[in-house]
């Protein structure tokens, strides 16, 4: 998989992408992340990507010229180009669950946009992107931290990536009506707190029960929006 990021500010992105299991896949050749500089597109001598809104507004807009060239270079030079799928960061974007990362990783060129200001010219999301996607109901300075976050969930989940592929089957979301149940490890009693009895049993048929009895109780607890009909 080849993964490309269009943004103002790659420094943002680079570092936390080169860190733990997402860097030891690019290390070990299992994804390409590349993130590249939306003013590399941009002419003149000042380089600029943005300007006011049509019709009046505060803010400023990224313009269709410089995101138009950054799409179309970064598809000419991918060899998967026919299978290229565009991303826009922005909060009017779909929110982004687990599914969704299980679906991306499914392309393999994906090229993300990173908005920022008050985002981008429309014409760039009706000719441009295939999906806008947000991280959540709320609203960052850009939309580089956002890339960042689904670019992890979805390479984490590629073959080989975590190392154990239950990894990505055992954890919250995996079913997206449940999280994970409570978990534990040494010691079995720490500062008078036990592990519960049950995960020390041995009984297998037992521990499985009551995981998903607890499932169900944290789920209803943190996130009783997943158990509404």
């Amino acid at each position: 998989m080849q993964i490309d990021i269009i943004t103002l500010f790659p420094e943002m992105i680079t570092t936390p992408l080169a860190q733990s299991m997402i860097g030891r896949a690019q290390e070990g050749g299992l994804v390409s992340i590349n993130v590249h500089q939306l003013r590399d597109w941009a002419e003149g001598k000042w380089q600029v990507v943005d300007d006011t809104v049509y019709g009046g507004g505060q803010g400023m807009l990224l313009q269709c010229e410089p995101l138009f060239k950054a799409v179309a270079d970064l598809k000419s030079k991918n060899e998967t180009s026919s299978d290229s799928y565009v991303v826009l960061m922005t909060p009017q974007g779909q929110v982004f669950k687990q599914q969704q990362a299980v679906e991306l990783g499914q392309h393999e060129h994906i090229i993300i946009i990173c908005g920022h200001y008050e985002g981008v010219d429309y014409r760039v999301i009706e000719e441009l992107v295939d999906l806008e996607l947000s991280i959540g109901d709320y609203v960052l300075t850009n939309g580089a931290i956002a890339a960042t976050v689904v670019v992890d969930a979805v390479v984490r989940l590629l073959p080989e990536v975590l190392g154990n592929e239950q990894s990505s089957v055992e954890e919250s979301f995996s079913n997206p009506d449940l999280l994970e149940a409570p978990a534990y490890t040494k010691p079995a009693v720490f500062r008078g707190l036990e592990v519960p009895p049950i995960l020390l049993s041995g009984d297998h048929a037992k521990i499985s029960a009551w995981r998903k009895e607890q499932a169900l109780k944290r789920t209803q607890k943190n996130r009783p929006d997943l158990t509404q009909d």
